[in-house]
């Protein structure tokens, strides 16, 4: 959490007072995913630009059916850029998680997990992995999980939106991994596994929280 403190540019948009909590607190959940990697997995997060609200995104981009293309507003909670590009969030939503993690959803997890899937240059749901029988693995257990997310035939804690394409996929999955563990774990054991051995850790695992 310190390096990302000390090494990235923070950035607040549209006037909004950038804070030590919102630093923090950030920064503490972006650690969280490289836990059991390396810190240099953020080397392209060139800064970390929070929004007090939704952000709406403007400019032509992919439309909702192949080879169609929209410009129309679009308001998202978050964006990764690709290369060297910053990681965008509105802090009103990253709060909202913070404070409620049994919905299953962390839009920091969610947009931190986009720069991990970018490592090697694509966006397509597959982070770099240590070899190629893991990567079959991978891809064998995660197409079927995203095929059955996308035909809706069975119960899962994963959010619909990761139906929209392999890299929605990984960044949904990755938000359940770490914010329901048990649930993903108990329904979706083959992905939890993969999960469980990229990121080399066992959320699920661990001594459960107790409120006071």
């Amino acid at each position: 959490m310190d390096e990302l403190l000390r090494t990235k540019r923070w950035e607040a948009a549209r006037g909004f007072e950038l804070t030590d909590e919102i630093r923090i607190v950030v920064a503490a959940e972006a650690s969280l995913l490289v836990l059991g990697l390396d810190i240099d997995c953020y080397r392209d997060v060139s800064a970390i630009i929070l929004h007090p609200s939704t952000v709406t995104m403007r400019g032509e981009r992919p439309g909702p059916a192949r080879g169609v293309v929209t410009d129309s507003p679009l308001s998202v909670l978050g964006q990764a850029h690709a290369r060297r590009g910053p990681v965008i969030i509105a802090w009103d939503a990253a709060r909202a998680d913070a404070r409620r993690p049994g919905t299953g959803h962390n839009v920091v997890l969610h947009e931190f997990a986009h720069k991990l899937d970018m490592l090697d240059g694509l966006v397509d749901g597959t982070p770099p992995l240590r070899d190629a029988s893991v990567r079959q693995r991978w891809i064998e257990v995660c197409t079927a999980a995203y095929e059955s997310l996308r035909a809706g035939d069975r119960e899962t804690p994963l959010s619909a939106y990761g139906a929209i394409n392999p890299g929605e996929f990984f960044a949904v999955a990755t938000e359940a991994f770490f914010v329901v563990p048990e649930t993903l774990h108990e329904r979706e054991p083959a992905l939890y596994g993969v999960l469980r051995d990229f990121y080399r850790q066992d959320p699920a695992g661990r001594p459960a929280r107790r409120d006071p």
